[in-house]
């Protein structure tokens, strides 16, 4: 099966780091793509529509050569983009895989922890690339932070910088989000951390209360549940691959 991943608010398909090689070599029988949102990475110059559906129908596009029926891994914001995905084309998505994702289906103060707003707003205003990226990454990983993981998210953003438009489109996008109230016909997986810093695990435990499908719940790594816990990620996807 082809897998599309995609991750969340102002990341590319560059912050994924070692993750996709990962995939591919314990699951040699699929193939996995990484796609950018627009206004990010490969479509930085695409403007960034300030609905999830829009974003959704952007991406439906750069997807178009792919052939289906595909699965969908999300991340963050790029789970609520799989998961509006899946919600529009039944026919074309067949797996889900959230990870610390969030919806309407949750009160704001889960969707985005109250001191992570802070902070990310905080972050949000700082000029100075290093100390944002480097501010990213402590907020969104429990671990420490090598300085070539740094240097790597730094030369990313330098070669491909998010611009502000696009941040506030997505962030509009992300805050205004929600499902339908029918459920998705596919294969769904919820993964989720407890020490997660900006989500609250209970957004993933509200999807799946809501449409009868697993939950796994790591118990301490951060938002980026791939950068801290890879292995983690890797044996629950066993379950739908």
């Amino acid at each position: 099966m082809n897998w599309i991943l995609l991750r969340g608010l102002t990341r590319e398909q560059g912050h994924w780091g070692d993750f996709p090689r990962q995939l591919s070599l314990r699951f040699p029988g699929h193939r996995f793509h990484c796609l950018d949102l627009p206004g990010t990475g490969t479509h930085l110059k695409d403007p960034s529509p300030s609905t999830i559906a829009g974003i959704r129908q952007c991406v439906q596009d750069y997807a178009a050569h792919i052939p289906g029926p595909v699965g969908l891994l999300g991340l963050s914001m790029g789970g609520m983009v799989a998961l509006d995905w899946a919600q529009a084309d039944p026919a074309r998505v067949a797996n889900l895989v959230l990870i610390n994702t969030s919806s309407g289906l949750s009160p704001p103060w889960r969707r985005m922890r109250p001191a992570a707003f802070g902070e990310a707003l905080g972050m949000a205003l700082r000029r100075n690339v290093e100390e944002r990226e480097r501010g990213i990454l402590q907020l969104t990983s429990n671990r420490p932070v090598g300085q070539a993981l740094e240097t790597n998210w730094l030369v990313v953003q330098r070669q491909r910088p998010v611009t502000r438009r696009t941040a506030l489109a997505q962030m509009r996008a992300a805050a205004t989000y929600r499902p339908h109230a029918a459920a998705p016909a596919v294969n769904g997986l919820l993964l989720a951390s407890a020490g997660d810093r900006i989500v609250h695990w209970h957004c993933s435990r509200a999807l799946g209360q809501r449409w009868h499908w697993p939950l796994r719940i790591h118990p301490d790594a951060g938002h980026d549940l791939p950068l801290d816990a890879p292995d983690w990620v890797l044996e629950q996807f066993r379950t739908v691959a």
